[in-house]
């Protein structure tokens, strides 16, 4: 286990090991989620590996037509 800290600013700094071992670089972005029974913070890295392991996980969803009717009721008056 690492520990780290957090600046004024709300940053935090991944140890180099940690980023190393996930691929992280500069520009990664980070989705956030929050496990609130244990209380703990929970980032993902969004790596290229990451998005290639959700490739088809959501096949046949109908989520593109989910979020074309959504954006449409958005631009009704």
């Amino acid at each position: 286990m690492q520990t780290t800290s957090i600046t004024s600013k709300g940053q935090i700094v991944i140890p180099s090991a940690v980023r190393r071992r996930f691929g992280i670089t500069e520009g990664t972005r980070f989705t956030v989620e929050t496990d609130e029974a244990a209380g703990r913070i929970i980032l993902i890295p969004i790596t290229r590996e990451y998005v290639e392991r959700l490739r088809g996980r959501f096949r046949g969803k109908g989520l593109l037509a989910a979020l074309a009717a959504e954006k449409r009721r958005e631009k009704e008056p």
